[in-house]
């Protein structure tokens, strides 16, 4: 049977950054866009834009704390454990979130302090992003099953947008980027 194509589902509760993120899936098979939470989509894994530490306190990591009780704990504990208790900007790690959908979180840290605002010319979102789409193709989950194997679409919000303060259109012109250097290094 062959592998199912990824999906990226980009998502967005605002019209501002859906309309940046519609410019990232034109003409990018495997892309699309969501209006609305993260937590409608059927997806395998969700990204946590989170902060260096993995607190889940604030934005869709508190969303995402609440809807999945034990998940700050499964990223703190991973931080911890495998990064020396920080999680680097650009650097992603993937924990249950001990439900049976999305069972995955991927913790992808836009900033390094909680409540962090972002400065205007970050890359963090291209950082985050990068980090995302590698560990989906080259990652393995504690058990050594290729992350890509378990997980074939990955509902994404904007990184950096809320509480970092990134505009949408940036966060979106990196996610492209990442994106690009990922499945279609040609072009970039």
């Amino acid at each position: 049977m062959p592998a199912l194509a990824p999906e990226l589902v980009l998502c967005a509760v605002d019209e501002p950054m859906a309309n940046a993120w519609l410019a990232v899936a034109a003409g990018r098979t495997g892309v699309r866009v969501h209006r609305g939470s993260v937590l409608d989509i059927r997806a395998q894994a969700v990204v946590s834009p989170a902060n260096s530490q993995g607190w889940m306190r604030g934005g869709i990591d508190a969303v995402y704390a609440q809807a999945f009780p034990m998940v700050e704990n499964n990223v703190r504990s991973a931080v911890l454990a495998l990064h020396g208790g920080e999680l680097p900007v650009g650097d992603a790690q993937i924990v249950a979130t001990g439900e049976t959908e999305p069972a995955w979180l991927i913790s992808a840290p836009t900033m390094r302090m909680p409540g962090e605002l972002l400065p205007g010319d970050t890359v963090h979102p291209y950082l985050a992003a990068r980090a995302v789409l590698r560990l989906w193709l080259e990652g393995r989950l504690e058990d050594g099953t290729p992350v890509r194997d378990a997980v074939h679409t990955i509902a994404m919000p904007g990184l950096g947008t809320g509480v970092g303060g990134v505009a949408p259109t940036t966060c979106a012109r990196q996610v492209a980027a990442a994106w690009d250097e990922a499945f279609n290094p040609l072009r970039v």
